[in-house]
């Protein structure tokens, strides 16, 4: 496991979002639904179904029947499921990741089965320090679950972590546990009706290190419940 540096301004850790956050899943979604617009469609009430089910149905099955909602084939989510190792970081993730790993623990909570929750984690070239999935958790973001069992699993306290999204969704559930949040919003996705806001937010990645340097548990303190 990483040793987080005292000597900095860093959080103890750094929670991301995976699917969203961190890799371009669109592009893939796109590609297997055959259409930039199909995809967008499919991604989107995958999202709401997924951020909308609390506790945790197979999430294969969550991806078929969000295609089928949207008048897509199930043999959409089999040709997603096929290439899913060729999901693609975003510009600037492993790098981000990789400048904040020696201050501090990183580590993965996403909406996904076991499987393909860790066959994604893997494709970043670290060693995370825990990789928590929807299934381990028994429940889906935003449900506080997931994120409360990631920092059991690390060792720290919401005060001492922040966790950077990849949807606006995932603003309930860091509001409830007490996370700071960044959003990288790298597709301008709109808020969602009622969704606290993040701290940050951000097209890129590129300000992620920078505002986890200057992170002070005291700051946390004084934000709003």
């Amino acid at each position: 496991m990483s040793s987080p540096s005292s000597t900095t301004g860093y959080p103890k850790a750094v929670l991301f979002d995976l699917l969203t956050a961190l890799l371009d899943s669109w592009t893939l979604w796109n590609r297997s639904a055959g259409s930039e617009q199909a995809g967008r469609a499919w991604r989107a009430e995958y999202l709401r179904l997924t951020y909308g089910c609390g506790r945790y149905v197979a999430y294969e099955q969550l991806v078929k029947q969000s295609a089928v909602h949207v008048g897509l084939p199930e043999s959409s989510a089999l040709a997603l499921e096929a290439d899913w190792l060729q999901l693609t970081p975003w510009s600037g993730a492993v790098e981000a990741v990789q400048q904040l790993q020696p201050h501090c623990k990183i580590a993965i909570v996403t909406n996904c089965s076991i499987r393909l929750g860790r066959q994604a984690a893997g494709i970043f070239p670290v060693k995370w320090d825990a990789v928590i999935t929807a299934e381990e958790a028994g429940a889906y973001k935003p449900d506080p679950t997931p994120y409360r069992l990631a920092l059991d699993v690390l060792g720290v306290t919401p005060s001492e972590a922040v966790f950077v999204a990849g949807s606006s969704y995932d603003m309930f559930g860091t509001a409830s546990v007490g996370l700071r949040t960044y959003w990288h919003n790298r597709v301008a996705l709109p808020l969602v009706e009622g969704a606290p806001p993040p701290e940050i937010e951000a097209p890129t990645l590129e300000s992620l290190v920078p505002w986890c340097s200057r992170f002070d548990i005291s700051a946390h303190n004084k934000l709003p419940n």
